[in-house]
């Protein structure tokens, strides 16, 4: 019994300890010398694929910047690893230690904030629809009775569910895997309008094989701040986290970084996303906070 109980005690504390090392980044990236970045495949010019496990993007970029400040801390050149997520996926990779920092487009809520943290808001998105040019859509109550898709996982199906209560229209959601998968639904015609966040919307027009043939339309349906997420319960990483992107704030150079993503040519197509930095943005950057999308919505 004596050694049955010093057993269960013993995994107990190996249990704490693996949960307190997952809990503290910096220690956990000290020991292993390795860095998990948690990124998108199709999440416009916030994190993208270019391909042979190679990612980029805004939101990309700010991580490594985060992570060339780790490297100041722990010391020492780390190894970063690049993770495809998924919006099903991202928080529970995150929860369980697979992935160290989220690098992709999700919304801070108060509903997630219970299960990861946030750093400061590093972007303000607009949620919108894009249709095709020649469909003649123009607004919500023209959805009725039509597929709309967006992408599952997202915060995009809740709007969508309010936007059809609230206008009275019944139209059928589709649901692609990721936001590739949703354009897709769109191109191909199994749904005539696609709702999610505007930049990843302008990113996938962007990258279509005909963009002329898209276009984003509508009211704006949500306002929502989107930031790099992180565990929960580990302050040192996420004042290390904040501290940097303050400073890129401070100094200028995170509207250098946005403009390089958003409004020049960027790999691998060369194409211009074209989406210019809103005043919702431009106000995150004057004043840092990881407030989540309710206190936008008090505004």
């Amino acid at each position: 019994m004596k050694k049955q109980l010093l057993a269960l005690a013993i995994m107990a504390a190996v249990a704490s300890g693996a949960h307190a090392q997952a809990s503290d980044t910096i220690a956990k990236v000290k020991a292993s010398g390795v860095v998990t970045m948690g990124v998108r495949d199709s999440s416009g010019a916030l994190s993208y694929t270019l391909g042979d496990g190679k990612y980029a993007g805004y939101h990309v970029e700010l991580c490594q910047r985060i992570i060339a400040g780790l490297e100041k801390t722990v010391g020492k050149k780390v190894e970063i690893k690049y993770q495809s997520v998924t919006s099903q996926n991202r928080i529970p990779l995150v929860q369980n230690g697979t992935v160290d920092i989220e690098c992709g487009s999700t919304t801070n809520n108060a509903t997630r904030q219970k299960d990861v943290a946030f750093a400061a808001t590093t972007f303000v998105e607009e949620v919108r629809m894009v249709v095709k040019a020649a469909s003649g859509i123009n607004s919500v109550v023209q959805l009725n009775g039509k597929n709309v898709a967006t992408t599952t996982g997202t915060t995009s199906v809740q709007t969508l569910r309010k936007n059809e209560r609230a206008n009275g229209i019944d139209f059928k959601e589709v649901y692609g895997k990721d936001h590739a998968d949703s354009f897709l639904l769109l191109e191909s015609g199994r749904a005539e309008a696609f709702v999610m966040d505007g930049s990843i919307l302008a990113g996938n027009i962007a990258n279509a094989k005909n963009p002329a043939d898209f276009k984003i339309v509508g009211e704006v349906l949500s306002v929502e701040p989107i930031a790099i997420m992180l565990r929960k319960d580990d302050p040192a990483f996420k004042k290390l986290a904040d501290d940097i992107l303050k400073d890129l704030m401070k100094s200028g150079e995170i509207a250098k970084i946005y403009d390089k993503w958003f409004m020049q040519a960027i790999p691998p197509k060369n194409t211009k996303v074209g989406l210019a930095v809103s005043e919702s943005i431009k106000a995150a950057w004057a004043t840092p906070n990881d407030n989540p999308m309710e206190a936008y919505a008090k505004k």
